[in-house]
Parts: structure tokens; C-alpha cells; sequence
């Protein structure tokens, strides 16, 4: 989907310009905060703000003489162009999913939220890993919310933290489990029993 979208709008850049202010509307953001948290370079982000600005998706705002953009709510086909991006926004997509094991010794990784356009989860990923490079953690974390459009709600346990907060039942964990959820790494064969018992 998100190769369709590109062909569809023209560029990479667009389209993720385009996915990143609206799943983040009534925010205000400048040149250099898009570029950063898209990864996308600033000749790139400043031509395509320029197109989104003439076509009135994107409305400008001067402040202490610095431009800063946020998207036209009013603009003609702004629903249903958050119902494409929308579409796009799923865990087949997440190109940088593939690298998750690769930040330690990862144990488990499970998704929902904003990668299964589920917006009732408190979390879009739980992450069970020992060993955790920080660095690479925090690089794959940009390079998926680029891809996405949205900064990524994740919390990070140890995999003795994870057994501990499944053997309290802790709150947040099955309430995680009992909602839509997918599976990206599962070493854990004791989780799916849990998980299916949890749920009769």
C-alpha cells in the first residue's frame, strides 16, 4: 500500500509530508521538525510544503519570523485522504519492523495502536528484550515513526519484568492482550497459552 500511495502522489516525500500532518492534526510544525522526524531532506520537505501550501492542504503561519505549517482541516478531500493514509498504516507495510531483533536479545515484540489502526490501545508496541542497545533502539524507533507519520507509544520490559507482570496479571498488559494484536517476534510459547486462556 504505502508503494501505491507513493506512485499515487508523486514521491516518498510526499507522502509521508502528507500521512505525517494528518495523523497528527492540530499541530504546528516547521521545515526543520519535518525533515527530522521524517527523515526526509529539507530541499525535498521545502518544495513539497511549498506544493501542499498553493493547493491549500497545508496553511502557513508566520511566528517571530520563523513559517511553521499545519494541515487545512477544511480542505476539500481531507477525509478522504485520512481514510487512505489510514489504510496504509498496518503492520505489513513497516518496513523497519524486519530489524526489531537486531536491538538485543529480543524475546517478544508485539504490536497494536497506530500500526492496526486501533486508536483504543494505550500502547502501539511491547517490546520484551535483554541486552537492549539503546542507540539502535532509538534509530529504529525514528525510522519507523518516518515511515509511519506518527511517534510510536512503546513501552520496554526485560524478559524477568514481562514473566513477573504476567504472573500479577497486571492491568495494562491484559488489557493490551485482550485487544487487537499482532505477533511481530514470539519466543515465548507460554504467551499464546496465556493469551488464549485470557480470552475465554
Amino acid at each position: 500500500m504505502s508503494e501505491i500511495l507513493e506512485n499515487l502522489f508523486g514521491s516518498k516525500a510526499k507522502t509521508r509530508i502528507i500521512r505525517f500532518f494528518l495523523l497528527n492534526p492540530g499541530e504546528v510544525f516547521s521545515v526543520d521538525d519535518i525533515t527530522k522526524r521524517n527523515l526526509l531532506k529539507s530541499s525535498e520537505v521545502r518544495r513539497e510544503i511549498n506544493n501542499l501550501v498553493k493547493i491549500k492542504f497545508l496553511t502557513e503561519r508566520n511566528k517571530k519570523g520563523k513559517k511553521n505549517y499545519f494541515a487545512n482541516i477544511s480542505f476539500p478531500f481531507y477525509p478522504e485522504l485520512k481514510s487512505l493514509i489510514s489504510k496504509a498504516n498496518v503492520f505489513p507495510q513497516c518496513k523497519s519492523l524486519k530489524k526489531i531483533g537486531s536491538v538485543g536479545n529480543v524475546k517478544m515484540v508485539l504490536i497494536s495502536g497506530v500500526f492496526l489502526n486501533y486508536p483504543k490501545s494505550k500502547a502501539d508496541m511491547i517490546l520484551a528484550a535483554d541486552d537492549v542497545s539503546k542507540s539502535k533502539l532509538k534509530k529504529l524507533m525514528g525510522s519507523l515513526e518516518a515511515e509511519i507519520g506518527k511517534e510510536i507509544r512503546y513501552v520496554l520490559v526485560s524478559s524477568e519484568e514481562l514473566k513477573y507482570r504476567l504472573d500479577m496479571l497486571d492491568r495494562f498488559l491484559l488489557d493490551f492482550l485482550e485487544g487487537p494484536h499482532d505477533e511481530v517476534i514470539n519466543k515465548l510459547p507460554k504467551l499464546k497459552r496465556f493469551v488464549e486462556r485470557i480470552k475465554k
